[in-house]
């Protein structure tokens, strides 16, 4: 059995093949499977070491970007689109899984030509209240579509598609709590605020928790993860604004949190602020109440469908980026903390919103098809 992943370019489209691709393999141990291999395609290989870990084999295939605005390297990006194209066809041809399984994105867009081409059966997920184009067109010809919010429904055949949620990593499903305050080095009588930018972190997020800082750090405890490239300088900047006072080891800075920093981060947490990417669905499975915070720039305004479909359900507010102030920030999150009746229903319906069994489901409707189309 041969199971080919397309996709990659972001931890929202690379981390939920991780998840299914973890569950096949539970599935194929289960059910004997046997000769089991899993291949990744892209035109990245985004994170080597959970490709290792799961036992997935990298492809290398070109891919190109058409940007939605005017520029030269458009123009550039077509021939590269053309040439990932006619590699992803040889590669495929090759390989010849029996299912590809992808998940959006410019990068998955030649594996998804090639496998048209060969007729290989293709399912997608889409991970955003707003299907992305390579999705939209992929769905014509695929076999099966998940859908991580009901509401992305719409834009696809309905005989085909199916309200799945989105597939978290095993490690990240399940907080820690024991041990947490310990491994983090926080004081377990304080409340934890955790601060997920994303991997790359996120500027205006950034900026306003180190500008609300002196306020929050005499209540709380903060986490946050800022992304590698901003490090440094926020350290300079955390400097001034706490600088040697009393409140100084309430602020933990992060560049990346791995799986267990994590985990055990979500464990000491009572609550999370975060941008609305996939990280919604980790949040959700946590359930703990967060204030969302969409980026703007996001494509075709996703992000903020995704912040809204979330608030609807009553597991976050949201404060829209025009909006975020250090005060503001500070607000929401006091209004939240300090209402305990309103922090438990938040926490309710996050667990609600989340649906722990995406991964599980996805993976056996592949082994499924793999299995089919293998015989």
């Amino acid at each position: 059995m041969k199971i080919l992943f397309a996709g990659g370019g972001t931890g929202g489209h690379f981390y939920p093949i991780i998840a299914v691709a973890e569950k096949i393999n539970t599935i194929a141990e289960r059910e004997k499977v046997i000769d089991t291999k899993l291949f990744y395609m892209s035109n990245s290989p985004y994170d080597k070491a959970s490709l290792f870990e799961t036992g997935i084999d990298f492809v290398y295939v070109p891919a190109g970007k058409i940007r939605p605005y005017f520029s030269f390297q458009n123009f550039i990006d077509v021939f590269n689109i053309g040439f990932g194209v006619i590699v992803a066809f040889f590669q495929l041809f090759y390989i010849y899984p029996d299912v590809v399984f992808a998940k959006g994105g410019y990068a998955a867009f030649p594996t998804i030509i090639a496998a048209i081409i060969l007729r290989i059966p293709i399912v997608i997920h889409e991970s955003d209240s707003i299907p992305g184009k390579v999705n939209r067109f992929a769905s014509r010809f695929a076999k099966k579509v998940a859908v991580s919010f009901d509401e992305a429904g719409q834009y696809f055949k309905k005989e085909k598609t199916a309200w799945i949620g989105q597939p978290v990593r095993s490690a990240l499903q399940k907080i820690a709590k024991e041990g947490a305050f310990e491994y983090l080095k926080l004081d377990p009588k304080i409340p934890v605020i955790l601060v997920l930018g994303g991997s790359q972190g996120a500027k205006k997020v950034n900026d306003a928790i180190v500008d609300a800082l002196p306020i929050l750090v005499e209540k709380y405890q903060i986490i946050h993860q800022a992304g590698k490239a901003n490090t440094e300088e926020i350290k300079i900047l955390t400097s001034v604004s706490i600088g040697e006072g009393p409140y100084k080891d309430r602020y933990k800075l992060f560049g990346f949190l791995n799986p267990l920093a994590m985990k055990m981060s979500a464990g000491a947490a009572s609550m999370v602020v975060s941008r609305a990417g996939s990280t919604i669905f980790e949040i959700a499975n946590w359930g703990i109440p967060s204030v969302i915070i969409p980026l703007v720039s996001a494509h075709a305004g996703h992000q903020i469908e995704n912040a809204f479909n979330y608030a609807r359900v009553g597991g976050c507010v949201v404060v829209e980026e025009p909006n975020l102030t250090p005060h503001i920030l500070i607000s929401e999150i006091n209004r939240i903390m300090e209402n305990r009746e309103k922090y438990e229903m938040m926490s309710d319906a996050a667990k609600t919103f989340a649906r722990p069994e995406a991964a599980e489901e996805i993976a056996q409707e592949l082994v499924t098809i793999a299995l089919s189309h293998e015989n």
